[in-house]
């Protein structure tokens, strides 16, 4: 009889091993799946303090340059996006969105390509007041950022 206890500690300790390895290894395997799909914000300071890697795929955000939009060939279009601290030149070749204009905040996914950042994907704000909240903190950290408050 006592050695059926032990069998059924012995078994008990390997299920639950079991159950932490597989834990473990699906934990791994979500990680490595998500690292392609995971992409850090920057700020223009930040790309130039700190240059990502060849290759990196991030997203980068701030205000579009007053004067920096240039319309070229087809669907491609060029400008500067700024924290006011620093400015990063971005090629993006697509349809813009409707609310992108100089002097608006906006988001784009791309990488560096020199030192010119190529957007795969160009995000604007949404109404009048909406600017994206990565690009309000980056703007807070340089001290630049002015809230607007509601006339009463």
């Amino acid at each position: 009889m006592a050695g059926m206890k032990g069998l059924k500690k012995q078994r008990r300790i390997q299920i639950v091993l079991l159950a932490f390895a597989a834990l473990a290894v699906s934990t791994a395997l979500i990680g490595y799946a998500m690292k392609d799909g995971i992409n850090f914000f920057r700020s223009p300071t930040q790309v130039v303090e700190e240059p990502p890697r060849a290759g990196e795929v991030f997203r980068i955000g701030g205000l579009v340059e007053e004067g920096s939009i240039q319309r070229g060939q087809g669907e491609t279009v060029s400008f500067r996006v700024t924290d006011t601290n620093k400015t990063i030149p971005v090629t993006f070749t697509g349809i813009l969105p409707d609310l992108f204009s100089e002097g608006q905040g906006m988001v784009g996914t791309g990488s560096m390509q020199g030192e010119t950042f190529v957007a795969t994907e160009i995000l604007a704000k949404h109404d009048e007041t909406y600017m994206p909240k990565e690009v309000i903190d980056a703007l807070k950290e340089q001290g630049v950022y002015k809230e607007d408050k509601p006339e009463s």
